[in-house]
């Protein structure tokens, strides 16, 4: 693969049109995730981990926003993070987290949409990878807003260049405006793999619930 060329189990996630094309390609994919994204050399968990050690207190309730297949799931549980819930669009992502028998809850459900969560719900929200491209909308931070403490804090990696194209540093200019969270930390532009995509980049954004 050159530099010019996108990986295509990337590109055929990338360029999903709407939920059910997201949902149906992460169904087949999911047997594969792990292995095929751990051969990619794949960044976000381990880098996020550090941000979430640095920000969440240890016995928090912590929901996992986008869980997939659990990777996320299994680096908290390590850090001995033990009240973990979980979401997904894909049931059968869903299907693998639940057998690593980590998460308390797992539900699939889609960032965008309303949350079934109560109000106030969570000590801290994370979300490794899905608010990037074709994925989930700027406007999934109002419910993630919604279920996290007052106090508490959304740890989230966004893809740099969606961050300002699409819409996620308007939203959260907005939501810093009406006082709903503020920009605790931020992490410089990293590789999403070491392997493939060079081009593509992320940042880790720490936002605190105010």
């Amino acid at each position: 693969m050159t530099n010019g060329e996108r990986d295509p189990i990337l590109e055929k996630v990338y360029s999903a049109r709407s939920n059910e094309e997201l949902e149906q390609a992460y169904d087949e994919w999911a047997e594969r995730y792990d292995q095929d994204v751990f051969q990619r050399g794949y960044m976000l968990p381990a880098i996020a981990a550090g941000y979430i050690g640095r920000h969440v207190p240890a016995g928090s309730t912590i929901v996992d926003a986008g869980a997939g297949t659990g990777i996320m799931g299994r680096v908290l549980h390590a850090m001995d993070y033990d009240d973990l819930t979980g979401f997904d669009l894909s049931n059968r992502m869903l299907d693998i987290a639940r057998d690593l028998k980590i998460y308390k809850q797992l539900d699939r459900q889609v960032l965008g949409e309303p949350l079934k969560y109560e109000t106030n719900q969570f000590d801290a929200c994370v979300s490794v990878g899905t608010f990037t491209e074709g994925h989930a909308p700027a406007s999934g931070f109002d419910e993630i807003v919604r279920i996290v403490k007052p106090g508490g804090h959304f740890i989230v990696t966004i893809r740099a260049d969606v961050y300002e194209d699409g819409g996620y540093r308007d939203k959260y200019e907005e939501m810093a405006g009406n006082g709903t969270m503020r920009l605790a930390e931020q992490s410089k532009k990293f590789r999403l793999f070491t392997e493939v995509d060079p081009h593509i980049v992320h940042y880790v954004l720490v936002y605190r619930m105010t």
